[in-house]
This record gives C-alpha cells, sequence and structure tokens, in this order.
C-alpha cells in the first residue's frame, strides 16, 4: 500500500482477518435465491416480505436510539436464518424481534439494550416474551450461537479509514453518507447474496467517482487490489449498487417538505415504555368534538391490521428515512418454521 506505518500495518492485518472470515457469515444462496423465487401469494416468506421486515429493523434502530451497527448485524442474523429455514409469514414478526434483540446483545451496552417487552409493543409484534426465547433459542441453534458476524459494514468503516491514512484529504469521504448508502443496499435482498467486502467497495468507488479526486480513485484501485476483488464482479456489483442509489435519490423518494416523520404512540404504549424512549405531553383537554380518544383507541388497536406500512407500496413518506434520520409509523404484519 505504499505506506509502512504502524496504523496502515495494524489495518491491513484487520482487514486480511476479515476478508477470511467474511463467507462464514454470508448467508447461503441457494436460500436467498428461494426466496427470491417465492411468489408473493405463497405461503412462506418472499422476498418483498423479507425487505419490509428489514425496513422494520431499522425503524426499530432508529426508534431506539442504536446504531447502524446493530441494523446491519440484525439484518445480517434474519437473512442467515431466512436461508435456511423455511418460515411462514405468520413468524416473520416473531423473528424480526428476536434478530433485533440478538442484534442489540451483541452490540450495544447492557444499559442501551431495549427490553422484549417494548420491542414487542413498539413492533406491535403478535406474540409474546416466552415466544421470543423460544424463537431467540431456535435461531441461537441454528446459527450455532455465532452472531457476533464480519458484515459489508465492518469493510466499510475499515476501508474508509484505510482511504483516509493514506489520504491528505481527511474531510472529504463522509462516512454518514456511506452508511446512509449501505442501510439502503440492506433492504433490498439481492445485495445479501454479495460478498460484504465487494458490497462496502463498491459504495467506497462509487462515491470517490463522485468526488472526481485522482488520489482517491488510486488509494481505492490498491483496496480493490489488495482486497483480491476481480473487475468482473466490481462492474456487476457497482452497476446493480448504482441503480439502487439512483433509484432511492429519485424524485420518488425525496423527503416530503422538509418535514421529519415522527412516532405516534398511544398513551397506554408510552406509559408501558421505558422513560428514556418517549415521553407522553401534557396536553390540553379538547372540547366537544375532540379526537383523542378515538385516536388513542385507533393508534392501540393497531395490531389487530395485517398489512405493514413497509410491506405496501414505497411511497415519498415511506423511502425518505434511508438517508435522513426519520422514523416512519410501524405497524404490525402477521408473519411456521420448517427446515429447508
Amino acid at each position: 500500500m505504499g505506506n509502512t506505518s504502524n496504523e496502515a500495518f495494524i489495518l491491513l492485518k484487520q482487514l486480511n482477518v476479515h476478508l477470511e472470515q467474511e463467507y462464514k457469515y454470508q448467508p447461503r444462496e441457494k436460500g436467498l435465491v428461494l426466496i427470491e423465487a417465492t411468489a408473493e401469494n405463497d405461503n412462506t416468506i418472499c422476498q418483498r416480505s423479507r425487505n419490509a421486515k428489514v425496513e422494520d429493523l431499522w425503524s426499530l434502530t432508529n426508534f431506539f436510539g442504536l446504531g447502524m451497527e446493530t441494523f446491519v448485524l440484525a439484518v445480517n442474523i434474519l437473512d442467515r436464518f431466512l436461508a435456511i429455514m423455511k418460515v411462514k409469514p405468520k413468524h416473520l414478526s416473531c423473528i424480526g424481534v428476536c434478530c433485533f434483540q440478538l442484534a442489540a446483545c451483541v452490540v450495544e451496552e447492557d444499559c442501551n439494550i431495549p427490553s422484549v417487552h417494548d420491542v414487542i409493543r413498539i413492533s406491535q409484534c403478535k406474540c409474546t416474551v416466552s415466544d421470543v426465547k423460544r424463537m431467540e433459542k431456535i435461531i441461537s441453534e441454528k446459527l450455532h450461537f455465532e452472531f457476533k458476524a464480519t458484515t459489508a459494514l465492518t469493510f466499510l468503516h475499515l476501508y474508509h479509514t484505510i482511504v483516509r491514512c493514506h489520504s491528505e484529504r481527511k474531510e472529504v469521504l463522509n462516512l454518514d453518507k456511506l452508511e446512509a448508502q449501505l442501510k439502503a443496499c440492506n433492504c433490498r435482498l439481492i445485495f445479501s447474496k454479495a460478498k460484504p467486502s465487494v458490497l462496502a467497495l463498491c459504495l467506497l468507488t462509487l462515491e470517490v467517482e463522485t468526488l472526481k479526486s485522482l488520489e482517491l480513485f488510486e488509494i481505492a484501485l490498491r483496496v480493490q487490489k489488495y482486497s483480491k476483488v476481480n473487475d468482473t464482479d466490481m462492474l456487476y456489483w457497482r452497476e446493480l449498487v448504482s441503480k439502487c442509489l439512483a433509484d432511492y435519490s429519485s424524485p420518488e423518494c425525496c423527503k416530503p417538505d422538509h418535514k421529519k416523520l415522527v412516532w405516534i404512540v398511544s398513551r397506554r404504549t408510552a406509559q408501558n415504555l421505558h422513560n428514556s424512549y418517549y415521553s407522553v405531553p401534557e396536553l390540553p383537554t379538547i372540547p366537544e368534538y375532540g379526537y383523542m380518544s378515538e385516536s388513542e383507541d385507533w393508534c392501540e388497536d393497531m395490531s389487530s391490521g395485517e398489512d405493514s406500512l413497509s410491506s405496501s407500496p414505497p411511497s415519498d413518506l415511506e423511502a425518505s428515512f434511508f438517508f435522513d434520520d426519520y422514523k416512519p409509523k410501524l405497524k404490525c404484519r402477521n408473519s411456521h418454521l420448517y427446515p429447508l
């Protein structure tokens, strides 16, 4: 890499370790292909329901104020499990909660891990704490208790640090932007078939291309060569990533009226949550013809619905949160497990 500094040596040593390990944590491709080929009206998980569940995972991550690493790991656990098990839709909500909890337990400090009860209520999952515990046991056994995975986020952080280490332009590459772009890719099943190192490198090189920096481009090429990523794989996945990012940058996915999306939680739900998650403001009494009690009842009864916000065709309101810290509302989705 042309740099013999101690920092560069440590970074490249870490990169070697993760390059050797990444295949262990990739979802089984055969299982992903089966999900892609499943029709939406079949009584098993299809591509759309998987993608919608990933959007729900991001909403939960955002609501509880957890990090990007928790979200990416939750998606990795979800995909690895779905790729080896035949899952009925009615169990997907419970599986999603389990993946979220498992990821949070690996990544977050104990004090930041939300309770299972709170996650169930916010996700409006039709399951009990006991159901979640039983499902966690199934997922843990099927994945051999290997949760701390090497993901595309792992490589994205490494590549970003390596580029900064070898470049004089420290402020150019925006890691937050790269993470937001990875978030969008995570919400499409096809990118779970890409090697994490390749997906991260595609995001990096596309961003370098937009910056029109010859220095950064040369560094990115050396990173690609060192990671032993061939040009064929790069061209194939770069094209798919570029199209994905273009879709999410299109007018259909623009931020609606520059207004933040907010969570709507009923008073009864909020009272059962940890105080740090949500607080209920004191509102004046609404006089005759007010709608407060109706609104509260509607929010509390959303758990009886069958469809999720994220399972509907994407709208402006839904798509914007990939690139902004916006928090769309969660509705429930009904989600049986059979080995493939």
